[in-house]
């Protein structure tokens, strides 16, 4: 999502991949989240679009706000987390676009290693040709 300004060129710098702080993984993993709005508590099981150390992008029926806090809960190592509700993004099919993002950096969460945050896809090590 970039935002434009009045001379309507792009800011490239707002995109959320230029302020991303890890590398994100594109995987489903059922996940839990619970919270509550006002004083009605709600809980859906969705499934996560991407991950990386600071949280998690999932789509949901349940309408939430910016800035609200929910518990996450990954099925996979029955481990929940605090996370707060940092994007809403286009509503597709009845559910949101929600980004999570943990209170503290919880790459372990995931049971998964990340790329370190200057690691560059372009430069990685393709296989060479057979040798016989």
């Amino acid at each position: 999502m970039q935002q434009r300004e009045a001379t309507g060129t792009n800011r490239v710098a707002d995109a959320p991949s230029e302020r991303r702080r890890t590398q994100r993984v594109h995987i489903a993993m059922p996940v839990r989240v619970r919270g509550k709005i006002g004083t009605q508590t709600f809980q859906e099981e969705t499934t996560t679009a991407s991950v990386n150390a600071h949280g998690c992008m999932v789509h949901m029926a349940q309408s939430m706000g910016r800035g609200q806090q929910v518990t996450l809960f990954n099925h996979a190592n029955d481990q929940e987390l605090t996370c707060t509700v940092t994007f809403l993004g286009p509503k597709d099919r009845g559910k949101t676009e929600v980004g999570l993002e943990f209170l503290e950096a919880s790459p372990r969460f995931w049971n998964m290693h990340f790329p370190p945050d200057d690691w560059d896809p372009a430069e990685r090590k393709r296989p060479g040709p057979v040798k016989r």
